[in-house]
């Protein structure tokens, strides 16, 4: 008995080390053969470009606005710019994520609200401060203190709410627009819409290799081609761009601090760290990896100033986007971990920055092959989020918490779309109000309950 006790302990345990050991060379032939600059991941960067909505967020506020050519222009270059280096950096030195950066869709209409007043100098002064507030919350450690955000429980319902947020705007463009809009569900739009979805699902699902890889990449262009077919595809307006352009230093003015749109912009800046949280737990989850302090530290540091620089050149924030990560798993990069078709997304957008040409053909993709791309990396997220949830114990406080947090983030900002100012950015937002839900909800139906029990059981052994 006593030889048979050592063997079976000794076993398992060499069995475990050999094949530790055995996938850890696995992981490490495939991650040196992936950090190559490759046609492969030089296309899978482009894909990463492409499918990014990075150009749209500015293009939709210039217009909105109503700006000129050399400012709308501006915006355009100065937010390309930001959005490469970020990503290079974020990538290589910081949160070390493939990750991919762009302006954060919480500010649109705020941005538009503003400039339509005639306070942009206000609104990048209000970016400008909010994103420094953020850095020293950062640099010094503080950002640290909010780890208990990054439970599965928290963590779940934000990235299955990041998901669910992206479908509305993915649905939009899917169907052209709103009712009463001009080619809304028109057949043509839906030919677009259905077949560049399809494409992207059939290519990633039952594709093999570059196929599978490129998958979105090859459906985007399937859809565009079919677009100008169909005479909804205009590229006549990118003759009128310069082929090279510079960004401006601060284009709307000088600094122009007013509290009442310091206020609406900061909380919205909140809207963006939740997302990016959301954005960096999720990316971890498809390379099955976990978020560490320096990862979160230094990410939302790199954001923060990245979004200080854009306001400073006529842009505003910069944050992770959700659909390059749902990209991961649907190309397989996550399994990878590679982070170099990233790295090149990041080159190319620097490039395009300086390139406003380039930067209207991007801007000119029609709507509903946007919505077919978006459409599986939407659900891609969701089913993220569902898969992180059951590793929640379950039981009946957790799964109030779990209901009641996604039925407050999707119902609440239709119920109070009618508010306006700084509680219009808030309640507006399914991804704040979710997730400021499930960390509120888990606190006093289950840490706070957990903690009193906890208590009174430490009291009643003392006792004895």
């Amino acid at each position: 008995m006593a030889n048979e006790k050592p063997s079976t302990q000794t076993q398992p345990h060499g069995d475990a080390a050999t094949r530790k050991k055995t996938e850890t060379s696995v992981a490490e032939a495939g991650s040196s053969a992936e950090k190559k600059v490759t046609p492969k991941n030089a296309l899978l960067g482009l894909q990463h470009v492409l499918v990014s909505n990075v150009w749209l967020d500015p293009v939709f506020v210039a217009g909105a606005i109503g700006l000129p050519l050399a400012l709308s222009s501006n915006m355009v270059n100065a937010i390309f710019i930001v959005s490469g280096l970020v990503t290079l950096i974020q990538a290589t030195k910081l949160v070390r994520l493939p990750i991919v950066q762009g302006p954060s869709a919480a500010f649109d209409a705020l941005m538009i609200a503003a400039g339509t007043a005639g306070s942009l100098a206000a609104a990048g002064t209000s970016i400008f401060i909010s994103s420094l507030i953020f850095l020293v919350l950062c640099l010094t450690r503080v950002i640290e203190k909010l780890r208990f955000l990054f439970a599965p429980i928290v963590s779940g319902v934000i990235i299955f709410l990041v998901g669910v947020s992206l479908s509305g705007f993915t649905l939009s463009e899917f169907l052209g627009g709103a009712p009463g809009d001009r080619g809304f569900a028109d057949p043509k739009t839906l030919a677009v819409s259905i077949i560049t979805c399809v494409l992207v699902v059939v290519l990633s699902q039952f594709g093999k290799g570059m196929v599978k890889a490129l998958s979105y990449l090859i459906a985007l262009i399937v859809g565009t081609a079919l677009s100008l077919a169909f005479g909804m595809a205009d590229f006549s307006a990118v003759a009128s761009k310069p082929w090279l352009g510079l960004p401006k230093f601060m284009p709307y003015g000088g600094f122009d601090f007013n509290a009442a749109i310091f206020v609406p912009f900061f909380i919205a800046y909140l809207v963006a760290i939740m997302e990016a949280l959301g954005v960096y737990q999720a990316a971890t989850e498809i390379q099955g990896t976990k978020l560490q302090d320096r990862q979160v530290r230094y990410g939302l540091a790199g954001e923060a100033a990245g979004s200080a620089i854009s306001s400073l050149i006529g842009g505003f924030t910069t944050t992770a986007y959700p659909q390059n990560v749902a990209l991961l798993k649907v190309t397989d990069e996550g399994k990878t971990r590679t982070r170099v078709p990233v790295i090149i997304a990041g080159v190319v957008f620097v490039v395009l920055g300086f390139i406003p040409k380039a930067g209207a053909v991007l801007s000119l993709i029609p709507s509903p092959v946007i919505g077919g791309i978006f459409l599986p990396a939407a659900a891609s997220l969701i089913s993220t989020g569902f898969n992180t949830l059951p590793k929640v114990e379950s039981d009946d406080r957790t799964q109030v918490v779990i209901g009641l947090s996604l039925l407050l983030g999707i119902a609440l900002p239709n119920a109070l779309s009618g508010l306006e100012g700084g509680a219009h950015v808030f309640f507006s937002n399914s991804i704040l109000v979710g997730a400021f839900s499930v960390v509120i909800l888990k606190a006093l139906i289950i840490d706070l309950p957990n903690f009193i029990a906890r208590h009174a059981d430490e009291r009643t052994k003392q006792a004895e």
